[in-house]
């Protein structure tokens, strides 16, 4: 269930809400009765470390098809 942020327009509260996709919008703040608008968050997804294709996954095939190919060369060129 995602985590919405609201920011009260009068007294500037801040809140983090659990709700579904579905579930309507909070409009009014629990502090002072003030209107709520919806803010909008940095998402919190980060790839790093070893294993991601850009930096890992694509290097390893280069070097795999790169030395099958030579093999098959020095095959060809024996007969």
């Amino acid at each position: 269930m995602p985590i919405y942020e609201y920011e009260c327009e009068n007294c500037g509260r801040h809140y983090e809400v659990w709700q579904k996709i579905t579930d309507e919008p909070l409009t009014t703040c629990e502090a002072c009765q003030g209107k709520l608008r919806k803010l909008v968050s940095q998402s919190s997804f980060i790839l790093k470390g070893s294993g991601w294709y850009v930096t890992d996954y694509a290097r390893k095939e280069k070097k795999e098809s790169k030395s099958s190919k030579g093999s098959q060369k020095s095959e060809s060129s024996s007969k």
